[in-house]
């Protein structure tokens, strides 16, 4: 999706973890391995690009590792929290706030994006750390703190 403004935009970010494996795309256009995400829609809240995401972009069904409590009205509709959320820069005048998620796969079978990302694969925790893939170390953490929660 195009950026919804010129100079900051709202993205969500998943790291799926599977049997100690954690699921990566080869970015197209970044040539970057990253993890599933994307662009929250004008018209969605970030839990429902969340799912939207992982549909698209992998076909994964996943349980999130959040909590929300149970809807208790008609006005406020809790949604899952980021385990954590960040701000990074995608370019001289572009920022994103990034909501990272962690969750499990239910399978490891994946379908690839081929219009979005070069390539999908799981790494297993070295292979985060071989110099052939050149993870970028914010991604390496995440990652890392993925493999941790899922333990």
């Amino acid at each position: 999706m195009a950026h919804i403004h010129e100079k900051i935009d709202f993205v969500i970010v998943v790291y799926i973890v599977f049997e100690d494996k954690v699921l990566m795309v080869l970015h197209k256009k970044l040539k970057k391995w990253l993890p599933i995400g994307g662009h929250i829609e004008l018209d969605e809240n970030p839990e429902e690009a969340l799912f939207r995401e992982v549909k698209e972009e992998c076909g994964l069904e996943i349980e999130l590792l959040s909590q929300k409590p149970e809807q208790l009205d008609d006005i406020t509709r809790p949604l899952y929290p980021p385990a954590f959320m960040d701000m990074h820069k995608t370019s001289d005048t572009h920022h994103h706030i990034g909501m990272i998620y962690f969750a499990k796969a239910k399978s490891s079978e994946v379908k690839h994006k081929e219009d979005e990302h070069d390539g999908i694969r799981w790494f297993t925790e070295s292979e985060l750390d071989d110099p052939q893939y050149d993870v970028l170390k914010n991604v390496k953490f995440y990652a890392k703190e993925a493999f941790r929660r899922t333990r």
